[in-house]
């Protein structure tokens, strides 16, 4: 069996910044990638997703996003291909194709069990798989008996499809509302929420929000370590999303109280055929292989950490989570940051044993 110091899980941009992070701390991490490219869950997104952070403030540690224009908004595929590039910059063992079923407890150290039945040796783990892989799909009343297409943004990738169709987005997020905007341009779409979406400025007296999350300090603020549960994010705009929806493209209404057949009900009791449900409803961490790792993982299946250091496993830490540390943990500009101090705390881990 091969015996490593660090094991990094997942090579999307946060495992490229763990792996960044450990290298500058002496340490030799191997990268475990399941799919054939370094970018993460990037390609899988939907084709019209932009960022709603500046180039400028768009970077992994040690390489600024490139072009001349540091203020626009970059589409997702510029992200692919600066992950791409930031990863063949790394001095770093990236081994693709390499797809972790498990994770066990073993004598001084962890065992990493790959799909295939390779093993490796590590002295310290960890998991940086990100979200992507486990899209969240809430109870709704009446979903389980729909007949229409139910798909979630996950499987989202542009508006053809659905063209002339009859089509509600569920959800109140960036994504949900980015989506059924775009819908709405070619199908007729409800945005279905439990509550009015609520919106935050892109500008701010002329700045991008992002740099007054910067100036004040508050991206980077360990605020964290205070919220029992991530709080909902408003939607950032600058203006062309709230008036969408004041313009009835997409129409906002609550969400539907009950769903069969091809029908939908909705609160004021009637009932309208629909063809397609979207569910842009977010994602949760993604740590099937943490499952038989007793203390990992709690019982809804999250990981149980303090700021990336797991609660019940020595020598396991955690990179890329929501409000890991800060509003920006799981964020090309905030990774890094929460990469470092992992880093730096299984650097002294391994130092002291």
């Amino acid at each position: 069996m091969e015996h490593i110091d660090v094991a990094v899980i997942g090579g999307g941009q946060s495992g490229l910044a763990t792996a960044y992070a450990l290298l500058r701390r002496g340490l030799r991490p191997v990268v475990l990638e399941a799919s054939h490219r370094t970018a993460g869950s990037w390609p899988r997104y939907y084709d019209s997703l932009t960022l709603f952070s500046p180039a400028r403030y768009s970077s992994l540690p040690g390489m600024p996003f490139p072009g001349a224009d540091r203020d626009r908004y970059p589409h997702r595929d510029e992200v692919v291909a600066y992950l791409t590039a930031y990863a063949g910059r790394l001095d770093a063992e990236i081994r693709t194709g390499f797809r972790v079923s498990a994770v066990r407890r073993t004598g001084g150290g962890l065992t990493v069990e790959l799909e295939g039945g390779d093993r490796l040796s590590a002295r310290t783990v960890v998991a940086a798989s990100g979200t992507f892989g486990r899209p969240h799909r809430p109870a709704l009343p009446g979903l389980e008996e729909f007949t229409g297409q139910v798909l979630h943004a996950a499987g989202y990738r542009s508006p053809a499809p659905f063209t002339g169709r009859r089509v509600v987005v569920v959800g109140a997020g960036n994504s949900a509302v980015q989506i059924a905007a775009e819908l709405a341009e070619t199908a007729r779409v409800t945005l279905a929420t439990r509550a009015p979406v609520k919106f935050a400025a892109q500008r701010v007296l002329g700045r991008d929000l992002h740099w007054w999350l910067a100036r004040t300090g508050l991206d980077a603020a360990p605020l964290g370590r205070l919220l029992s549960r991530p709080p909902a994010q408003p939607v950032l705009d600058d203006g062309r999303y709230r008036a969408a929806l004041a313009a009835g493209r997409p129409q906002r209404r609550p969400l539907f109280t009950g769903a069969d057949g091809t029908k939908v009900t909705w609160p004021d009791g009637k009932r309208e055929e629909v063809d397609a449900i979207v569910l842009a409803t977010g994602y949760r961490p993604d740590l099937p292989y943490l499952t038989g790792l007793d203390g990992a993982l709690d019982a809804a299946g999250n990981p149980r950490h303090r700021e990336g250091l797991a609660a019940g496993v020595p020598g396991l830490a955690f990179v890329g989570l929501e409000w890991q540390r800060s509003l920006s943990s799981n964020s090309l500009r905030g990774v890094g940051r929460d990469a470092d101090r992992v880093a730096r705390r299984l650097a002294a881990y391994l130092a002291r044993r």
